[in-house]
């Protein structure tokens, strides 16, 4: 994942550590996903998600005047700024060693930390975003209103600029030369700041929701949280089904949730010994082998999803249909595939290097100093054994796909003729079995 060599390994588990064999698993998660998919069939036969976003539960009247207070999101702004000074701190002032956080704090606190916060509190990195909160600042000074900036934005534009810089990301992640040195890191993070402000200044604050990679992620693993917001904007306490199911097609929603999915499958790859030799034995710089198997692992997960959904077009409509508006109708059945395999790959690197990463935040600049009090913390290891790492991985990967295949099956009943809905969704669950095949091999199989 990075240079730092307490950053390389993602997890403890491996094939030995598994409760059964790598194909005995395999044959289970598939079987697993026809089951429940014939139980569906029979059992689940008109839609019940809400699509709408309209239902829930509203929360303690006291817990929504907190949230929804004006000093309580000033407070949440203010965070996120101290939290980014101090990061900056160790970007622009500390040593280029292993000993200083910056890395771990964007690669895993950040990165990985984001999913397991947003799935609890929802799209939390909106509220702390300081990029948003500089914005924001900048044009209360001047006295314009935030959501309105020099031009309109494209209608059409959607979520296609988050799913390029998505991109961006995880290629510096995975890919990029010295990504753990600090030129590095301060290089992409200079260029996300001035296409993000520079973005707001141009299109107003939606500038934020459309083109910023760690909101679009945070909101869309957010929609899984048990808390979010009805459609007149009271604060719920919600089925998590009915939240992802209230995820609404929009242009680049496929691109980012394909990139999301794609990208922790090539991770899986990368660490693979097979891959390990060939990038060695190729004669190719390491940066354009990794370039190209990004690439090709990202248009390989799409290419068969864009395949299923328009094979259920077709089946399902019982006609030659338009399969142009299905992959976005079933992109939210992707999102818990993709927050399933961001659990199962990076949970040991976040419980160990996550507190390796806030034991050095407390001396950012290496002067000696503890400032937080977390100096010479030693990582616990109690929650990360080999063989409870491998059986939460098994766990979350194929609840992921339990949950897009129901997921997939409530949407098509609601999309699809009856008659035809069950015959349609089968490419789907071919999609979710070959998912889940190669999830378990790419994690086990090195």
């Amino acid at each position: 994942m990075t240079g730092a060599p307490a950053l390389l390994a993602h997890g403890v588990g491996g094939r030995q550590d598994l409760p059964i064999t790598l194909p005995q698993l395999v044959l289970a998660a598939a079987l697993t996903l026809v089951v429940t998919f014939l139980a569906l069939g029979l059992l689940w036969r008109e839609p019940r998600l809400d699509r709408d976003a309209t239902g829930g539960r509203p929360v303690p009247e006291p817990l929504a005047r907190l949230v929804d207070a004006p000093a309580f999101r000033w407070g949440l702004r203010g965070l996120g700024l101290l939290a980014a000074g101090w990061f900056c701190l160790g970007l622009l002032g500390g040593p280029d060693t292993p000993d200083n956080p910056t890395a771990g704090t964007f690669y895993v606190l950040l990165w990985v930390g984001l999913v397991p916060v947003s799935l609890l509190l929802g799209p939390v990195w909106r509220a702390v975003n300081p990029l948003r909160t500089v914005h924001l600042l900048a044009v209360l000074v001047v006295r314009r209103d935030p959501e309105r900036g020099l031009r309109e934005l494209p209608a059409g534009l959607g979520l296609w600029p988050a799913a390029v810089a998505l991109f961006g990301f995880v290629w510096l992640e995975l890919v990029a030369p010295d990504r753990a040195t600090l030129p590095v890191i301060t290089a992409w993070l200079a260029g996300y700041a001035v296409v993000m402000l520079a973005g707001a200044a141009l299109f107003g604050a939606g500038w934020f929701d459309r083109a910023d990679p760690f909101e679009v992620y945070s909101a869309l693993v957010g929609h899984l949280a048990p808390v979010g917001r009805a459609a007149d904007g009271v604060l719920v306490w919600r089925n998590p089904l009915d939240g992802i199911a209230g995820l609404r097609p929009r242009p680049g929603l496929v691109a980012v949730v394909i990139v999301l999915l794609g990208s922790t499958m090539f991770d899986s790859l990368s660490n693979a010994p097979a891959w390990l030799r060939f990038i060695q034995e190729n004669g190719l710089p390491p940066v354009v082998t990794g370039s190209a198997g990004l690439t090709l692992v990202i248009a390989a997960v799409a290419a068969a999803y864009l395949a299923a959904t328009g094979a259920a077009t077709r089946i399902g409509r019982a006609g030659p249909g338009d399969a142009r508006g299905l992959p976005g109708e079933l992109a939210h059945s992707i999102v818990p595939i993709a927050a399933g395999y961001l659990v199962a790959h990076y949970y040991s690197l976040l419980i160990l290097e996550g507190q390796r990463t806030v034991a050095l935040l407390s001396d950012p600049l290496d002067t000696g100093a503890n400032r937080l009090g977390t100096a010479g913390w030693e990582p616990h290891t109690g929650l990360v054994t080999p063989s409870g790492v491998a059986t939460l991985q098994i766990t979350v990967i194929i609840l992921g796909h339990l949950l897009g295949t129901l997921l997939a099956h409530d949407r098509a009943l609601y999309l699809f003729p009856r008659a035809r809905a069950v015959a349609g969704q089968l490419p789907l669950l071919a999609l979710m079995v070959a998912y889940t095949v190669a999830g378990l091999l790419l994690l086990y199989a090195g």
